[in-house]
């Protein structure tokens, strides 16, 4: 494959946008490396009245068949090109290069997923007390604003693609200014796909800019935003005024519940990487962790002793598990966290500091020690910072795991699993792991209870949530 694209990517077309540029840097070195354009309400315009194009000229009207087959073509030509992507997404973000290799062939996985989903995608008969004959359709809504994170740039870009193209829509694709590079690339892979011109567009820009076009404009049906919370409820006010649909995958706090009567060996030897893969960078990262009381010395020495022994470094080796984080003030944000707990004579049991003079790295923490009025423990830090905390009383535990704004992922850790069923029931969190922090499913809706989120990614929900159901009666 060339060099990677740099332009914006409108009706097939790759052209400068007419903002200020996008300047990359690689956080592992702190080095700038590539300069991208970026997109103005003027090119939001062109891209949107494109997409719309592309909708009413015949994308909608596709036959399933044909669409299910360029889904596919665009899913191999992911597989071609797993290990440029990878490279691309770790010299960009600074994730370890084995994870960005899983994350590339996993966005591969999620257009397969949906190009055979095409075919499943159905409406219903429905007897009516009238008589006659009722059914519903689902049909494509129009254009679709995709606006994607920084912390799982491609493989999010995928999850929020894949069901709106495969559901008859175009979709406009803004991902995030830090990390921009595999959302273009992966338009380039849609051309070569011979996805139509206009069907997906590239659009990197500032979100105080490119987003409010793209959340105020008259043509966009539906927007699908992953980030955080405070930006996900701008979006939400901004798209009310055109009452457009919205899907919100936003912040957490999630919880990790061990039970005594769990393998808590396994637990504690597994769960370092809940909270500390991609760095903490992670809105499922369970960064609050419950431990039953006869059990908490014991788990915190294993948890931390498996916190240390975690390979971090240079994200290019394939045996690092641990690489920088995004940019400087993102650690420092951390490091924010971090300082408070120990000005409040918390216990920083490991980490918190950093472990070189270049790249944005900073040892993953663990803190224990803490109140439940603790920042540390309230707010989402998106960063390598665990605190735990012991219990006695289920039902206590419970109020302190609902105790918060948030309610995206978490897990419950027994061998007794009358137990963890109830307890995964009653946490207040839209994906809940039992004996595991496995929370993703390509087949299995994900989302968010409370300020995490509303809608679903993933699974046929995804699909279904870009589709409007029309009901068509036949009189007899």
């Amino acid at each position: 494959m060339s060099e990677f694209p740099t332009q914006l990517l409108i009706n097939g077309k790759w052209i400068d946008g007419s903002g200020d540029g996008l300047d990359i840097t690689n956080p592992a070195t702190e080095q700038s490396f590539a300069e991208i354009s970026a997109a103005t309400a003027g090119e939001i315009n062109q891209a949107v009245e494109a997409g719309q194009a592309a909708f009413e000229s015949g994308w909608r009207d596709m036959p399933p068949g044909q669409r299910s087959e360029l889904l596919h073509h665009l899913a191999r030509r992911i597989r071609d090109n797993v290990e440029s992507i990878a490279q691309l997404e770790t010299r960009n973000v600074g994730k370890p290069i084995s994870d960005a290799r899983w994350e590339a062939d996993a966005g591969a996985k999620v257009f397969e997923y949906y190009a055979g989903a095409i075919g499943h995608l159905c409406g219903q008969t429905i007897p009516v007390a009238r008589g006659g004959f009722d059914f519903t359709l689902r049909q494509p809504m129009g254009v679709i604003a995709a606006i994607t994170p920084w912390n799982f740039p491609f493989l999010i870009a995928c999850w929020k693609v894949a069901p709106a193209l495969a559901a008859g829509n175009p979709v406009v694709l803004k991902p995030a200014s830090l990390t921009p590079l595999t959302a273009l690339l992966l338009g380039q892979l849609a051309q070569e796909a011979g996805l139509p011109d206009g069907v997906l567009q590239v659009v990197p820009g500032a979100g105080s800019e490119a987003g409010n076009a793209l959340a105020t404009h008259p043509l966009v049906r539906k927007i699908g935003f992953t980030g955080s919370t405070e930006i996900g409820a701008k979006i939400m006010k901004l798209a009310a005024n055109d009452i457009k649909r919205v899907s919100l995958e936003l912040g957490g706090k999630s919880p990790n519940i061990v039970f005594a009567d769990a393998n808590w060996q396994r637990a504690a030897d597994e769960s370092p990487m809940s909270v500390f893969a991609n760095t903490g960078q992670d809105c499922c990262a369970r960064s609050r962790m419950f431990v039953e009381q006869s059990i908490f010395d014991d788990f915190v020495n294993q948890f931390v002793a498996a916190t240390e022994a975690l390979k971090i470094g240079d994200p290019t080796l394939d045996e690092t598990q641990v690489g920088p984080m995004v940019c400087a003030s993102q650690r420092e944000l951390s490091e924010t966290f971090i300082a408070e707990a120990r000005d409040a004579n918390r216990d920083i049991r490991t980490g918190g500091d950093r472990p070189g003079d270049s790249g944005f790295y900073l040892n993953p923490a663990v803190i224990t020690g803490v109140e439940t009025v603790d920042r540390a423990w309230r707010e989402e830090i998106f960063g390598p910072v665990v605190c735990m905390r012991p219990f006695t009383d289920e039902a206590e535990m419970l109020r302190e795991v609902n105790d918060t704004n948030f309610g995206l992922s978490g897990s419950v850790w027994s061998s007794d699993l009358n137990r963890a069923l109830r307890v995964a029931r009653q946490v207040e969190s839209g994906v809940i792991s039992i004996n595991t922090h496995s929370s993703v499913h390509t087949e299995a809706p994900f989302g968010g209870f409370k300020r995490s989120g509303l809608g679903r990614d993933l699974g046929m929900s995804a699909m279904e949530a870009c589709t409007e159901v029309k009901n068509i009666y036949v009189g007899e």
